[in-house]
């Protein structure tokens, strides 16, 4: 299983300083230095901005290192990926943990050091899975440093831009997830402010995760009156993007091009054919926030809560189906009966020659004969050991004192009805559930169906157990199985042994979190000390969506993820029905 401290550091991306406005960002990749960082706005913006700054405002030099130099004993610099308005990123090995790192460096005398390191410790209090985490802020000989997770396997959202529009199913999960991250940040005094698609991230399960939490603003100095409807306009434009594959204002950036000028902002249905009536109007209501909103007049979405909410009211959008391709036509060789001799169905240019075909093995009166011996014999054989064996287990019985069977007193057999039926249920999809809405680690909700039994989810660590309540009613992953299905017994595979895990099964209408556990029925229950949980239900129970909730789990040494106390992972899920 891939680390879960490694992550991609929120590089500094050169596409400008002001949030998402009509005088849209540039668009350049991490990693690339750019010369202005005005580029995409207007003749004044950049004539009286310099680098979202005041002129008068005296930036110091970007500290002058070099790949090799170690940081606090530990962070050795690797790569820089950006140089900028006097702070600079790189990618670094944190060699006390053996894990790559992305680091934002700048002098501590730089007007605003004492704001990113503010910004930094805020983030990093907030501990959500769901952003790039920060992992350490310092002062320290003349420099100030923000060391942030690296997601090797991730893919930037600008990429996945690039490649073309997403499908409906994609940009629901997209505006879904984004939406409900930010206004856990927001209800905790948080904002982005630079809500790019360089900011965001998705890993090879789907999830999304956002870099750059308050950090991303607070190196370029970027504020905002409003800093709810800007983030909220952020992911509106994202969301456009995700639709129609254009910058859903007049100038071109991030990749993408541009609305034609002069023709002011239009409903993503509108620009494409095919796009989704629903997300339109949705992505419609978070960017137009002065009231010019979609077709059906629906109030503007002006902070992430509610547009979280009116994504939640949608109907949800189903992935695709998965496409099949039919396997190649089975090719009869000219051995099978009924084909030597006839012209091949496939013509050739060159004419094979046609080898002779031997004749099939004991096939005359004396093979036909030799085969019925030989039949014969191996029935007597098989008849004669039979005899004898049930001969010999007699005596043996009855020199023991055995009384003689009777008709009707043996124990009946199990015939295994019921269980002869079962057959395992695909797994579609997963996330977790966490109705208090502090999650575990829903990065890692596919890990526990990919069918490798050494990857898994896990827990946070919990300081007094084996019991979670009060502090915390439960643990829980929600699985989708398809159409509805009757479920009668589930395998759940743990990562941790001893006293106690406390597992059971609840038949859900959704994959929510916003689904009370009161209005689900209850499968089954167990409780086991081992690394398998097996729990079967009294009578199957039809539904499309599973929960597995644990709300015990037993007390664990600290390894290299996490402290000793009270945890739980879960390694591999199947369901049978």
């Amino acid at each position: 299983m891939a680390e879960r401290s490694t992550a991609a550091v929120d590089v500094a991306d050169n596409s400008g300083d002001k949030p998402l406005t009509a005088k849209a960002d540039a668009a350049t990749t991490d990693g690339t230095a750019q010369a202005e960082d005005t580029k995409g706005a207007s003749p004044e913006d950049a004539e009286n901005t310099n680098g979202g700054r005041p002129l008068s405002e005296a930036v110091p030099a970007s500290p002058d290192l070099h790949s090799g130099h170690k940081l606090a004993g530990r962070y050795r610099l690797e790569e820089c990926v950006t140089r900028l308005d006097g702070f600079s990123s790189w990618r670094a090995v944190d060699e006390k943990l053996r894990r790559a790192v992305g680091v934002h460096l700048l002098p501590a005398d730089h007007p605003r050091a004492r704001s990113v390191l503010a910004a930094a410790r805020s983030s990093a209090l907030l501990g959500d899975p769901r952003f790039v985490q920060v992992l350490d802020a310092v002062e320290e000989n003349d420099l100030v440093y923000v060391v942030h997770e690296w997601l090797p396997d991730a893919t930037e959202l600008t990429a996945l831009l690039a490649a073309g529009p997403m499908e409906a199913h994609d940009a629901y999960q997209l505006v879904n997830q984004l939406s409900q991250a930010m206004a856990a940040a927001h209800r905790e005094g948080l904002a982005h402010l630079r809500l790019t698609p360089g900011a965001v991230l998705r890993s090879s399960t789907g999830q999304y995760r956002i870099r750059g939490l308050a950090v991303n603003a607070a190196l370029r100095g970027i504020t905002a009156e409003h800093p709810l409807r800007t983030d909220t306009e952020a992911i509106g434009a994202l969301l456009y993007a995700a639709l129609t594959h254009r910058w859903p204002y007049e100038n071109d950036a991030h990749g993408l091009a541009g609305l034609p000028k002069g023709l002011g902002l239009i409903a993503p249905d509108q620009v494409r054919a095919g796009v989704h009536r629903g997300l339109s109007e949705l992505a419609m209501r978070a960017l137009a926030n002065d009231g010019a909103t979609a077709s059906r007049q629906e109030p503007p979405c002006t902070t992430p809560d509610e547009l979280a909410r009116a994504v939640a009211a949608m109907p949800r959008i189903l992935p695709p189906e998965p496409t099949f391709t039919a396997p190649p036509a089975y090719q009869r060789t000219t051995y099978q009966q009924g084909t030597y001799g006839r012209p091949s169905s496939h013509p050739s240019s060159v004419t094979q020659p046609v080898m002779p075909v031997p004749p099939p093995p004991l096939q005359s009166r004396a093979g036909r004969a030799l085969k019925w011996t030989v039949s014969a014999l191996l029935i007597a054989a098989l008849g004669l050991g039979s005899w004898q064996l049930a001969e010999t287990l007699l005596d043996r019985r009855g020199s023991a004192g055995d009384p003689p069977p009777t008709q009707g007193t043996s124990e009946p057999a199990d015939d295994g009805k019921g269980k002869a039926d079962q057959k395992p249920l695909a797994i579609k999809d997963a996330v977790e559930y966490f109705p208090d809405g502090k999650a575990q680690d829903p990065g890692d909700v596919g890990l526990t169906h990919d069918g490798d039994p050494a990857t898994y989810w896990r827990s946070k660590t919990f300081v007094d157990g084996p019991q979670l309540a009060p502090f915390k009613q439960g643990i829980g992953i929600m699985y989708e199985i398809g159409a509805d299905q009757k479920v009668s017994a589930a395998s759940i595979g743990l990562k941790f042994t001893g006293e106690r895990t406390r597992i059971a099964l609840y038949a859900a209408d959704s994959l929510s979190s916003s689904a009370p556990l009161s209005s689900m029925k209850k499968i089954a229950d167990t409780e086991t000390t081992g690394s398998t949980a097996t729990l079967e239900a009294k009578e199957p129970v039809s539904t499309r969506f599973v929960l597995v909730w644990i709300t015990d789990v037993p007390r664990s040494p600290a390894d290299s993820y996490s402290r000793d106390g009270y945890k739980q992972g879960v390694t591999d899920v199947q369901f049978t029905g």
